[in-house]
C-alpha cells in the first residue's frame, strides 16, 4: 500500500482528545525503544514523520498518525522504561489502559518484540492483556536486521513457540533497515483497514 499524505494529527492523554472521524486504528504497543516509531516511518517510506529517539521512554502520550484519511497508526508509549518515575508510569499506564478498553475504532493491535531476545515479563503481560481484550492482533518480531538473514525465520518461530505454542496467531519479522519485510506486513494490515 502506498501512503501519499501521512500526517501527525494529535497527541492525546484522555478520551476527549481522541480523533472523532471514525477511521480504523492500527495500534502499536511494545516496550520502550523496540522501534514503534521506526516501524511507522518504514511502512510509509518516510524518515521523520514519527519521531524516533535512541533514548527510551520518549513517547509519553498516545500519538495518532493519519494515513491519507484511510486509517490511523496509533503509537502508544512504550512500557518497561525504568527511569520513568513510578507516579509517571502509573499515569501513562492509566491512559493506555483507558484507550485500549474504551476505544471502539481499534481494528488491529501490533505487538512489537525485539527478535534478538526472549519476550520479557512486560511483553508477556501485554500479550496476555491483548488476548484477554479479544481484539485482533499480530506480533511483529522487530530489528530483524540485527541478526543474520538466514536466522530470521528460526528466531520468529522461537518467539512464537514461547508466546503462542499452538501457533494460532500471526508472527512476522520486520526491519526498518531491511525493507524486505514491509510488503508482507502491508498485505496483512490491509485486511483490517478496508
Amino acid at each position: 500500500m502506498q501512503i501519499k499524505e501521512p500526517k501527525f494529527e494529535i497527541s492525546a492523554v484522555s478520551q476527549k482528545q481522541y480523533p472523532t472521524n471514525g477511521l480504523p486504528e492500527i495500534v502499536l504497543v511494545g516496550k520502550s525503544n523496540v522501534g514503534k516509531s521506526s516501524f511507522i516511518n518504514t511502512m510509509i517510506n518516510r524518515k521523520k514523520l514519527a519521531r524516533t529517539s535512541s533514548e527510551p521512554g520518549k513517547t509519553r502520550q498516545i500519538n495518532f498518525y493519519n494515513m491519507d484519511n484511510k486509517f490511523y497508526f496509533v503509537d502508544l508509549p512504550g512500557y518497561g522504561y525504568s527511569k520513568m518515575s513510578k507516579q509517571e508510569q502509573c499515569k501513562v499506564n492509566g491512559f493506555i489502559d483507558e484507550y485500549l478498553h474504551i476505544r471502539k475504532n481499534i481494528s488491529l493491535i501490533i505487538l512489537l518484540i525485539d527478535i534478538r531476545h526472549s519476550p520479557g515479563t512486560n511483553d508477556k503481560l501485554m500479550y496476555d492483556y491483548i488476548i484477554r481484550s479479544g481484539l485482533p492482533f499480530i506480533v511483529i518480531a522487530n530489528k530483524a536486521d540485527k541478526i543474520a538473514i538466514t536466522k530470521v525465520d528460526n528466531a520468529v518461530n522461537m518467539l512464537q513457540k514461547e508466546l503462542n505454542p499452538i501457533a494460532d496467531f500471526t508472527f512476522l519479522p520486520f526491519s526498518s533497515e531491511r525493507k524486505i519485510y514491509s510488503e508482507k506486513v502491508w498485505d496483512y494490515l490491509t485486511t483490517y483497514i478496508i
